[in-house]
């Protein structure tokens, strides 16, 4: 039994997210909703995650949680108290080490002992725990240019600790390590919670991935995107330490990619009306090249065009920020299928990775012209116009009523690169202006 399942039925929700709702407002009217119904409970004694992918919000929960962001609707709680702005019990460890690189290590981790007013005696013993116990002892007047990356890394949570929360928020605070430091930090931070030696009652973390994920928490949370919101939540009772080779384990990762490529049926399409793409559908920052990679690994032994994503994941060294969006690029082109964890080349996907690289354009283009709305808009309104020109801001304008001006932006570089690729359309960058000049489709 995971120790936050034990302790549930014992205690209230040291924090409680309830009916929780984000939004931000778009340029001409409307909102576009990044959190909608979101609820959870932390208790006692546990870690839980927060697994999805990028857009799904989980940062912008975290941030609310820490009452850095006030949400558009619903409640946070804290010990039964509701959370407006930062939270005494509650401390923070970010993805970037957000060190003030003028300061010492002793003094950074001070910064926030001094903020709460702390005596300056006890802020210095308090300072010095926490650096001994995350094992920078001897390192006190070192300043963050001296360390390495895990090192700058560990003063960010002596920085944390040192305040003795009761809830340690964790956004994503190893993904900017490289992996065998990573792996290093995660299994010191888990001895210290398994043995006790932490002053934090309880952990919530972000994370993107899925074996971290089951390596460090007691549950895990799997958000959907657009808009973010729980759509599944799995309890972890794999005894500590846990072996990524055991079969168990492997289970475990297998069940939460399939949860996570699970298609998501859309509203109109529960109600019996007919579903289909828009021109304001999202586009990730996905590079043909590694689209064509993915295409070439599946088509070859031992895949022979259909492989379980998370060994093609293990094998590439990716993770699901890495994985999923080339994976539902090619879906989205009907280059291949992805369900229950698994991706499958279509028939157009094995001519594709067949073609010489000039067809395997045509092919592509095809796709976009067919399963990509803005894809087929730009060029339909270029054939239109006398020039065959129009301008960015003409297509700026009409996503940004659609999605977030950062997603708008992201799904126009997307659809420029790949426009290209397929000699679909041409775009100039010093006049930001799409024309039909090489285009050969």
């Amino acid at each position: 039994m995971a120790i936050g399942e034990k302790n549930r039925t014992l205690s209230e929700a040291l924090l409680a997210v309830k009916d929780l709702r984000h939004a931000f407002a778009k340029p001409s009217s409307g909102e576009i909703v990044v959190l909608d119904d979101v609820n959870l409970a932390l208790h006692r004694g546990e870690i839980v995650g927060l697994l999805g992918r990028s857009g799904s919000g989980k940062s912008t929960l975290l941030r609310i949680v820490a009452g850095l962001i006030k949400p558009t609707g619903g409640t946070v709680a804290y010990q039964g108290r509701s959370i407006a702005r930062p939270c005494p019990g509650v401390a923070m460890v970010f993805q970037t080490f957000a060190l003030f690189p003028w300061l010492t290590v002793l003094e950074n981790v001070e910064v926030g002992m001094a903020a709460l007013g702390v005596p300056d005696e006890e802020m210095y013993r308090r300072a010095h725990s926490a650096i001994d116990l995350i094992g920078l002892d001897g390192f006190e007047s070192a300043y963050p240019r001296e360390l390495s990356g895990g090192m700058r890394q560990r003063v960010g949570f002596a920085r944390a600790l040192v305040v003795n929360p009761a809830i340690l928020l964790m956004d994503e605070p190893f993904s900017a390590l490289d992996v065998l430091t990573a792996e290093t930090l995660r299994s010191d931070f888990l001895e210290l919670w398994n043995d006790g030696r932490l002053p934090i009652k309880s952990v919530l973390m972000v994370t993107h991935n899925i074996e971290e994920a089951v390596l460090m928490c007691d549950r895990i949370l799997v958000f959907s995107s657009n808009p973010g919101r729980v759509i599944g939540e799995i309890e972890v009772t794999l005894p500590y330490p846990r072996n990524r080779f055991d079969s168990d384990f492997r289970s475990m990762v297998d069940d939460i990619y399939a949860r996570m490529t699970a298609r998501k049926v859309p509203v109109h399409e529960e109600r019996g009306k007919q579903a289909g793409p828009s021109i304001g559908d999202r586009l990730p920052q996905v590079s043909t090249n590694l689209m064509s990679g993915l295409v070439e690994v599946l088509v070859s032994a031992p895949y022979n065009g259909r492989a379980d994503l998370p060994v093609i994941a293990s094998s590439l060294q990716f993770e699901v920020d890495d994985l999923f969006p080339v994976a539902e690029s090619l879906q989205l082109l009907g280059l291949a299928e992805v369900e229950h964890g698994d991706i499958r080349l279509t028939p157009t996907g094995h001519t594709f990775a067949k073609a010489e690289p000039e067809h395997q354009k045509l092919i592509f283009a095809k796709c976009l012209r067919t399963n990509v709305p803005l894809a087929a808009h730009i060029r339909r309104v270029l054939d239109e116009r006398p020039g065959h020109r129009a301008p960015l801001v003409r297509f700026e304008s009409e996503l940004e009523d659609l999605l977030t001006e950062g997603a708008a932006q992201e799904t126009l570089r997307t659809i420029i690169s790949w426009g290209r690729y397929a000699e679909l359309f041409s775009y100039d960058d010093e006049s930001e202006t799409f024309n039909l000049e090489h285009s050969s489709s």
